[in-house]
């Protein structure tokens, strides 16, 4: 059961190294910083390893042991890693950069409400801090979007244009590796903290290994989320893209420091959007893959809580009677979406 705990956990970190970190490096890649996605990855890989190592403990303490009551066991870890993990895989795999923080936290609740063991003070300050941040990202991003132009033209006057976009292109990798460094320090967390949790590791031994982990998955499965964040949501300027990233590595760091996961990939995009908003106006907002981001950070924390919530009912209790209601839930929820979906179509069909 170690051996499957620790597999899992270090799937999921390959995982977050494609989804959360890989990301973080997308303003470099999408401002034409980096033209070479390997070289982009392997960068975030090593900073992210960096921040894990220098200041991801207070994290691991918050994810292993300051979220439930319940004493997290080796059956429970796993539960929570393999809940969490199959949900970003399938983001992963659609190319949708989601929040690991928010996968993982859903599937801690959800073994919290299966034992009624919910720390609910810190549940709802998470919450709250899940909320603000991305705003408060978008809002210093627009803000700093707004300034760019002006910024960019008293540069011009001040150096020569070569010159100054060498600059401004160094300042910009600079700038995307420091983000993928609070990537480190916040999400590492989310793979090892349930192996520390449950005394399988310590907490320095379980974030170099998931720090090395991170970095593999930034590698071998970050291309495709770096494509989604760099280039498909807005294109984005050497300045503009060093904002995103100062932005929303700034805000990651402080929360790491107070020991809060919190989701690193909504700040960044939202950073993202608040830079397209400056830039386009209100038309970024009928970009379809604004909606389908959207609708993804909605359903992920939910969908993570229901599976831990059914595996614990499943396979620690035995109660199979619970599971079959929360599968009728899902099955008529799905089932809801589609008709509304296939009877939209009809209608078209017929002209209505």
């Amino acid at each position: 059961m170690v051996i499957v705990a620790i597999v899992i956990a270090l799937f999921f970190a390959m995982n977050i190294g494609a989804s959360g970190t890989a990301a973080s490096m997308g303003s470099a890649y999408g401002g034409g910083a980096i033209k070479r996605k390997l070289f982009a990855v392997v960068l975030v890989g090593f900073a992210a390893l960096a921040g894990a190592v220098l200041g991801g403990g207070e994290v691991v303490k918050t994810i292993g042991k300051g979220l439930i009551y319940e004493p997290i066991t080796v059956e429970i870890s796993i539960i929570i890693l393999l809940s969490a993990c199959l949900t970003l895989f399938y983001a992963n795999l659609v190319g949708i950069p989601l929040s690991t923080s928010e996968v993982t936290v859903g599937s801690v609740v959800g073994v919290g409400v299966a034992y009624q063991s919910l720390v609910v003070g810190k549940i709802l300050m998470i919450f709250v801090v899940w909320i603000v941040l991305p705003f408060v990202a978008f809002f210093i991003a627009f803000l700093l979007g707004k300034l760019s132009p002006h910024l960019e033209k008293l540069l011009s006057k001040i150096g020569k244009p070569k010159l100054v976009k060498r600059g401004l292109t160094v300042f910009l990798i600079v700038a995307g590796c420091y983000e993928a460094f609070s990537a480190g320090m916040n999400n590492v967390a989310n793979a090892v903290g349930p192996l520390v949790g449950a005394g399988i590791m310590g907490t320095q031994e379980g974030i170099w290994l998931g720090g090395v982990f991170v970095l593999l998955g930034a590698m071998l499965l970050g291309g495709k989320v770096l494509e989604t964040n760099g280039k498909k949501i807005t294109k984005l300027s050497l300045i503009n893209g060093s904002f995103v990233s100062i932005t929303s590595g700034s805000l990651v760091i402080v929360a790491s420091i107070f020991g809060l996961p919190v989701p690193l990939t909504q700040a960044t995009t939202m950073s993202i959007f608040g830079i397209g908003l400056a830039d386009h106006g209100r038309k970024l907002w009928s970009n379809s893959i604004v909606k389908r981001i959207i609708k993804v950070w909605i359903i992920s924390p939910l969908s993570s809580l229901i599976v831990s919530y059914s595996l614990v009912e499943l396979i620690i209790r035995h109660n199979y009677y619970s599971l079959i209601v929360v599968i009728s839930v899902f099955v008529i929820t799905i089932s809801f979406f589609g008709f509304k979906r296939l009877r939209h179509h009809g209608y078209e069909g017929e002209g209505i």
